[in-house]
């Protein structure tokens, strides 16, 4: 599946128990269709301390979330919406966030 969303958006989150939270995508993992988004789907792992290990025990870190469940956030409007792609005079291809209103 192609993916729309990049490292640097802003995303809403749509479902789960950070549903309505608003975060900085941190990294995208397109082989799974999952998202890393800051401050949200926080996870504590127990890590044993070995050499090269900076920080041994309970660790607190973002896990990956499905794509499906992350809404892009217009950057000028701050509001949510589909990502659609258009292409300017020049032949480049941008891309643009479609509202849910229809005029």
């Amino acid at each position: 599946m192609a993916q729309r969303i990049k490292k640097g958006d802003t995303v809403l989150i749509l479902s789960g128990k950070d549903k309505g939270k608003r975060g900085e995508v941190m990294r995208v993992i397109p082989r799974d269709d999952r998202v890393v988004v800051e401050g949200v789907n926080v996870v504590t792992r127990h890590v044993r301390q070995r050499p090269g290990i900076s920080q041994a025990g309970l660790v607190r870190g973002e896990a990956p979330i499905r794509a499906s469940k992350v809404m892009l956030v217009d950057p000028e409007t701050q509001k949510p919406g589909r990502v659609g792609a258009s292409f300017l005079e020049d032949g480049t291809k941008v891309r643009k966030i479609k509202s849910g209103k229809r005029s």
